[in-house]
């Protein structure tokens, strides 16, 4: 016999006065202070202290204290080692042979990004530059993860990202693009349309600079780092609106279960970061090395030369830059990293190097991510992201290039 619609809540509730047992509810430490995080009053300004303490435990134990480590290393030892050891030096770049300078660049530089050597600027920057931000940030994203505090960072942020069609989750992508965009623009998998997905795609590609990037932008403009970072998030956000308004699709509420705050296993962060960092070390570093390679070859044979000058009215009176930024442009799409380096060993006032790393950050996104998009969005997302990152190059770009002005630095 068929029960109705009462007798089967009257039966679920005998069940349930027979099976659960209810207890006293005390409010513990825990239970407050995931109120206080979750909870806009408070939870905003503990937000911007948790990422602040985020980025300032990546600047001092990755990009200050490791990389001191690092650089003795390469600086006095390594690099002048190669530049003696490697058969084919001269007294200068032009004395020397071809796989020399593919192999060491300039044997009279000074800084390690000055070589633009697969062997010297290739491996100080992945190793020496790099490696360290990467190992720092992965250190605190797993402690976010594992502690309970990103779940509750989605919750807070879902109204600020609901104003241009996201929601919360899309602080996740966004927070593994500052480590590295490849699993940034995996974890988009986590929006629920195809909308958002879209966009969390083409923003993080556009306007989301790496770990590895950030690395190398803090030695090459380290007062103007904030500036250009300020900047990059703004565009996010104005570019978001504007994608919304002309990309159809729905941006649904934002349901999700929010765990109770636990103490990250020490063992379980040991084994997370050392598996993201051997993934970077087996991935990244042959990519930065090959992209050396190919941007050198294309210097030495002239390529980079002639696509400075054919682009050079651009780079000159669109964007004030010399037209020696062509190399790093062509680089950028094999390594952004890399790219800002070559910036730093450029010959330009303190403007032009703020627009040149600014562009850099903006456009192509690198090879890798540009291979994600097409996995995770399908050739028609990937071709949308292309038109709209060619807009944004020279809307964003020229837009920074007037402030720049502006501000007369």
């Amino acid at each position: 016999m068929a029960l109705t619609g009462d007798e089967r809540w009257e039966l679920i509730d005998r069940i349930t006065k027979e099976t659960v047992a209810l207890g006293e509810y005390k409010r513990d430490l825990k239970d407050i202070l995931g109120e206080m995080t979750v909870r806009p009053s408070t939870g905003i300004p503990l937000a911007i202290a948790v990422l602040f303490g985020f980025f300032s435990f990546v600047y001092s134990f990755g990009l200050s204290f490791l990389m001191m480590l690092l650089d003795p290393l390469f600086k006095d030892m390594i690099i002048p080692w190669l530049v003696q050891a490697v058969p084919g030096g001269g007294a200068t770049l032009e004395e020397s042979s071809f796989l020399y300078a593919v192999l060491v660049g300039d044997p009279m530089a000074v800084h390690p990004f000055e070589y633009f050597g697969v062997l010297t600027s290739g491996l100080y920057t992945a190793i020496g530059v790099v490696l360290p931000a990467i190992i720092a940030f992965y250190i605190m994203m797993t402690l976010l993860e594992d502690s309970g505090y990103m779940p509750r960072l989605v919750v807070l942020l879902d109204t600020v990202f609901h104003k241009i069609g996201l929601h919360g989750f899309a602080a996740v992508p966004i927070l593994l693009s500052l480590g590295c965009n490849v699993p940034g623009i995996e974890a988009t998998r986590t929006l629920e349309t195809r909308k958002q997905r879209f966009m969390m795609m083409a923003l993080s590609g556009i306007f989301i600079p790496c770990g590895a990037q950030l690395g190398v932008m803090l030695q090459v403009v380290p007062e103007y780092l904030g500036l250009i970072l300020l900047y990059l998030f703004g565009s996010f956000f104005i570019a978001g609106f504007i994608l919304n308004a002309i990309t159809p699709g729905k941006s649904p509420e934002l349901f999700m279960d929010v765990p109770p705050y636990r103490m990250p296993s020490w063992r379980n962060l040991h084994r997370k970061v050392w598996y993201k960092v051997e993934s970077f070390i087996a991935v990244a570093v042959p990519m930065v090395l090959v992209g050396v390679l190919i941007v050198n070859i294309l210097y030495l044979s002239g390529v980079i030369g002639w696509l400075g000058s054919l682009l050079s009215p651009v780079f000159l009176h669109y964007f004030g830059v010399p037209e020696e930024t062509a190399g790093p442009l062509v680089m950028a799409f094999l390594r952004k990293d890399i790219a800002v380096s070559q910036i730093g060993a450029i010959e330009m006032t303190t403007a032009q190097k703020i627009i040149s790393v600014t562009l850099v950050s903006i456009y192509l996104p690198c090879l890798a991510t540009f291979i994600m998009i097409l996995k995770e969005g399908g050739i028609v997302d990937l071709l949308k992201t292309i038109v709209f990152l060619i807009a944004s190059f020279f809307v964003f770009g020229g837009l920074m290039q007037g402030i720049v002005s502006l501000l007369n630095v």
